[in-house]
């Protein structure tokens, strides 16, 4: 209905998370090996497009291609940590480029807490810096937030210091930690959360938005856990849209097509009444319990009313609730297994994404230094670097 894709613009960062699930790799980007990624997403007719990372301002042709594929009619967002943002010049750049949302990552407003999460000190002026400027010139700021165990119990908390502070705001995301890949995967016990550490909070947050009128998603959680804002689930919402979404990996997985969204259920899952559009606990990196997954008994059918009547969303008014139920609850669709799909992803081997270059072998090797350094201040283990270490002798 309304795809929107993904292209990692750069695999590096100036921050050093200890969470981080996309971290440095040898990969790199010119302007014409994204421009050939863009003009994919328009010919599969996606609406739009998100500029992400590492940290993707990094990119020193970032405006460049921002405004290839705001010509070419994709509507054009970017995931940022704020550092760059902070510069009014880059701002102002960025939004004459054609940049329709920024979404700017914080984590805590406590700032020892976020200090200690980005790994690097003084991050957060600067980023609230950053959303003043975007504001400034008119691009649309939303907030991006990884839930993890050191801000699980004050979700709320950030909330109420941004619509006291910035009440431009409008739109608010959060992301439940991806444990499963780079350094997420081997720091689960110091930032991984339980799933109930998060629930009141989350909860919190979520009516604060509501009672404020504005609008917000939740990615990861399964629906037990947010009963009254199933509505707002990212995974639920693309179960009940069909949608699927793409990601241009800047490393060895390259292009990704995400078309289901079921991650592990529990056996009481079954007698739930969301089981059909819930995408269960994620289970990649298997930090996550199923044990703590219980059936919930409420209307599915309001839930997906209230999706298909958002008017912010770009799918609003393609389909009433009646057709949408002849759709999904009609004859089963072929399985995956005649359609010839892989369980969870299918990979798409027909486009290239980025290269490895000498330029970008060196600033690798220059990065994994500078955070092997990091790493040891800070106590936080460094990523496997397997796949990484495969894809330079695939090079050479």
């Amino acid at each position: 209905m309304a795809n929107i894709g993904y292209i990692q613009v750069v695999r590096h960062c100036n921050h050093f998370c200890g969470f981080c699930s996309n971290p440095t790799t040898p990969y790199s980007h010119t302007f014409e090996s994204m421009k050939v990624l863009v003009d994919d997403f328009v010919e599969r007719g996606y609406f739009g497009v998100i500029l992400t990372g590492g940290e993707p301002s990094l990119h020193p042709e970032l405006p460049k291609i921002c405004q290839y594929a705001s010509d070419a009619g994709l509507h054009v967002r970017m995931i940022t940590n704020g550092t760059r943002m902070a510069n009014e010049k880059f701002a102002r750049q960025m939004a004459e480029a054609g940049l329709k949302i920024v979404h700017v990552s914080i984590y805590s407003v406590i700032e020892a807490v976020e200090d200690e999460l980005r790994g690097t000190p003084g991050t957060l002026p600067i980023a609230l810096e950053a959303l003043d400027n975007a504001a400034k010139y008119g691009i649309d700021v939303n907030m991006n937030c990884v839930i993890n165990k050191l801000n699980a119990d004050h979700l709320d908390l950030n909330i109420r210091y941004f619509i006291k502070h910035h009440p431009y705001i409008r739109h608010f995301v959060w992301n439940n930690l991806d444990p499963s890949m780079g350094r997420a995967e081997v720091n689960q016990d110091q930032f991984t959360p339980r799933l109930a550490d998060f629930e009141l909070s989350l909860t919190r947050a979520c009516r604060l938005l509501e009672r404020s009128g504005r609008t917000f998603r939740v990615e990861k959680v399964p629906l037990c856990y947010m009963t009254d804002f199933a509505w707002a689930s990212t995974e639920t919402r693309k179960i009940v849209k069909s949608e699927e979404r793409i990601v241009h990996f800047l490393d060895d997985k390259q292009t990704v097509r995400q078309q289901e969204w079921g991650h592990k259920y529990a056996e009481v899952c079954e007698q739930c009444s969301l089981r059909s559009i819930c995408g269960g606990v994620f289970d990649r990196g298997e930090a996550y319990d199923p044990a703590e997954l219980a059936p919930v008994f409420v209307s599915r059918d309001a839930i997906v009313e209230k999706i298909l009547n958002d008017p912010n969303d770009p799918s609003f008014g393609k389909l009433t609730l009646d057709e949408w139920k002849q759709r999904f609850d009609g004859p089963p669709a072929p399985s995956r297994h005649d359609l010839d799909i892989p369980p969870e992803n299918m990979r798409d081997t027909t486009l290239r994404v980025g290269a490895v270059t000498d330029k970008s072998r060196k600033l690798y090797e220059h990065k994994r230094r500078k955070e092997g350094e990091k790493a040891k201040r800070s106590g936080v283990s460094l990523e496997n670097t397997s796949l990484v270490e495969r894809a330079l002798r695939v090079e050479e």
